[in-house]
């Protein structure tokens, strides 16, 4: 079992910047990539960002140029700094770990809120 904790979410100004923290633990060997996914009421889950084992990341498009993820292999963690925000960034977002066993869903976080509004 792998348990997703995070934490960093609030409310900003458009233009200002937040920084999310999701720390795994438990069955740490079952993890591949982390990441961030992020949901607005009523519409699907979006992926933003994810981080492999090796530390490479990758982005949605929307986020390019504003959105840095970034993974601590020694505490298992993965951050996601966020500039540049804006109203449309408002949502859940949530850490999301990729399982390596096959017959095991991936992982997920409880969800911070991130509100951005002037």
């Amino acid at each position: 079992q792998v348990h997703l904790v995070e934490s960093g979410g609030g409310l900003v100004h458009p233009g200002e910047s937040l920084k999310l923290s999701c720390r795994a633990s438990g069955s740490i060997s079952n993890i591949g990539a982390l990441g961030w996914y992020r949901q607005i009421p009523g519409k699907d889950r979006d992926f933003v960002a994810r981080v492999g084992p090796d530390g490479t990341p990758s982005y949605a498009r929307f986020v390019r140029g504003r959105f840095t993820a970034s993974r601590d292999s020694a505490t298992n963690t993965v951050f996601l700094q966020m500039n540049s925000l804006r109203p449309e960034d408002t949502a859940v977002y949530y850490c999301h770990a990729q399982s390596l066993v096959p017959s095991r869903p991936d992982y997920w976080g409880q969800g911070t809120q991130v509100t951005v509004s002037s």
